[in-house]
């Protein structure tokens, strides 16, 4: 049996996650209680808008995620799941949305890796106040060095944990997953066909309750 050379990495959204958790929870508590409680046909319309929404919001909270494995990316959208192997990979893209981009021209998002605006600019500010930091603490030591030993080497110090460029955490994962697909892209093993399968236990449900809901409040 072969010891595969990269152990495979998954990647979701925590914070996609937790949101997901807290409204199936508000979901199915404000539904039960609609279906216990509730007279006429507000049970049925409860029942057809739990088994509309809950589907949606698994599909676009908890569904998400990236497999990245030695021989192929695999990407689990709302409502697909694109199997791409390495060597059909043309580009990993980072701009308002992180996308893999296949040799034929054909562009997919990856939904469980989303741009964080907010984390590039505070990465952003990080990294200025580092080099901030590292040149005030280089000017330090030129300044004190021929006159006093101490104030020289205290700067030194304080430069000593200085680290370089920070990045958000997403474009982290990006530059990752461009590590890999350089080291991975010419294997034999990781040549092959793009491969597209739609969602249906997630379009199915929600199609039906749409349909329920809609035939409930066209009778009136």
């Amino acid at each position: 049996m072969t010891t595969p050379l990269v152990k495979d990495r998954v990647y979701r959204s925590p914070m996609a996650v937790v949101g997901g958790v807290l409204l199936l929870a508000i979901i199915c508590w404000l539904g039960v209680d609609a279906l216990i409680r509730g007279h006429g046909r507000t049970p049925w319309l409860a029942l057809a808008a739990m088994i509309l929404i809950v589907p949606l919001v698994i599909a676009f909270t908890l569904r998400p995620a990236v497999f990245a494995g030695e021989d192929r990316l695999r990407v689990r959208n709302p409502f697909r799941v694109v199997t791409l192997p390495w060597g059909e990979v043309a580009a990993l893209r980072s701009g308002y949305s992180n996308e893999v981009i296949t040799k034929s021209g054909a562009k997919y998002q990856l939904w469980s890796i989303p741009v964080s605006l907010r984390g590039r600019k505070k990465a952003a500010r990080r990294t200025a106040k580092a080099e901030a930091d590292a040149q005030r603490g280089r000017q330090g030591a030129e300044g004190r060095m021929p006159g006093g030993f101490g104030g020289g080497f205290r700067a030194l110090r304080d430069t000593d944990g200085a680290t370089g460029p920070t990045r958000a955490e997403t474009d982290r994962i990006m530059d990752d997953l461009r590590e890999l697909l350089e080291s991975r892209e010419a294997a034999e093993s990781a040549q092959g066909e793009v491969t597209v399968r739609w969602a249906y236990e997630v379009a199915a449900p929600a199609v039906a309750g749409a349909v329920l809901l809609a035939i409930l409040l066209a009778v009136g």
